[in-house]
């Protein structure tokens, strides 16, 4: 009884309130990357030192790690009970995303560095941000996660075998050092906050409340450190890049929204799938991009899609959240 009741005493004021402050910081990430990225053009020296010591690998896999840690084991288990939407989701990710990448590139003439960078985002996983616009635009959240957990398992092998496969024949691709660096910087801290959960669950509870926050901020970090970096070359690509990038990720976000529809009507699963197909892991396309391709524009097109499709995910949030899902009748 007494366990009971402590566990019924509300929680203390100032624990309350850096709960909300937390989630208030989450919810309003997309203003943050979107500051960050303005900041690092008007002065790149501010983000130096984030590239100068190597931070942008280790702040993937804190982000990944944190993914790790709100997930158990048992979570996989629901493929299993209902596949259907979780499967034709991370299967439009993996084909509707990287043809895109590979048309657009193609459509604008993007110059082969651009090119193979936008095919590279393309072919990365869900981003862990598209679990709070999920929650914004009052989709299925846990649908999200589910999605967002197996395409981010999945990716050691599509990521580089798609992006070898699609901009092979434009650059030297090393596909296996490819998939080598997408697991370190993927399934390695993905399974550590696994077995963190699983086995040490009192540093887990410690570290959940702030992990959420501390991925935005790694996000803002590796983002505006990208843009700072190659100012120049991408105030030079002006809108055709700008353009390619925003077609490929609104068509991601149209076609997701579609092809979710028709398998499982226009209501939350449509407007999940959408989520998740149109926003993409950028922290891990620039991440490879920086380590395994010569030319340095090959990032570019991360940094300035981590930016877009947040601000797209962010007004499609609010659009959705103001429109009913009953009866899967919502309409796009």
């Amino acid at each position: 009884m007494e366990a009971r009741r402590r566990l019924a005493r509300p929680a203390p004021t100032h624990a309350v309130l850096h709960g909300d402050l937390v989630a208030a910081f989450v919810r309003f990430f997309p203003l943050w990357v979107t500051l960050g990225g303005v900041a690092a053009l008007i002065y790149p020296p501010a983000f130096d030192w984030f590239l100068e010591y190597g931070l942008i690998t280790p702040g993937l896999q804190i982000i990944m790690l944190g993914m790790g840690l709100t997930l158990e084991l048992s979570d996989f288990s629901r493929v299993f009970r209902s596949p259907a939407p979780i499967v034709w989701g991370v299967l439009l990710q993996y084909t509707v995303m990287p043809l895109l990448g590979w048309g657009v590139g193609y459509l604008f003439q993007l110059p082969t560095a651009f090119a193979v960078g936008l095919v590279l985002v393309c072919c990365c996983p869900g981003g862990t941000a598209s679990n709070v616009i999920a929650y914004l635009a009052k989709a299925d959240v846990a649908l999200s996660v589910s999605m967002t957990a197996f395409s981010t398992m999945l990716a050691a092998a599509c990521t580089p075998l798609l992006t070898t496969w699609i901009v092979g024949s434009r650059v030297d691709v090393d596909g296996w050092a490819l998939f080598l660096s997408t697991a370190k910087v993927v399934l390695l801290p993905v399974a550590l906050g696994l077995f963190m959960r699983r086995y040490v669950p009192k540093l887990t509870e410690k570290l959940l409340p702030v992990a959420p926050a501390a991925a935005v901020l790694m996000i803002v970090l590796i983002v505006s450190a990208i843009l700072g970096a190659r100012k120049d070359a991408v105030l030079e690509s002006g809108l055709q890049l700008l353009g390619a990038v925003v077609t490929a990720h609104a068509f991601g976000f149209f076609l997701g929204y579609l092809f979710g529809g028709l398998s499982g009507g226009f209501g939350t699963v449509a407007r999940t799938t959408s989520i998740e197909v149109g926003m993409q892991n950028s922290g891990l396309g620039a991440v490879l991009a920086q380590a395994h391709f010569a030319n340095p524009l090959t990032v570019i097109p991360s940094a300035i899609s981590a930016i877009t499709h947040c601000i797209i995910g962010s007004a499609l949030a609010a659009f959705w959240s103001r429109r009913p899902t009953s009866g899967e009748m919502a309409g796009p």
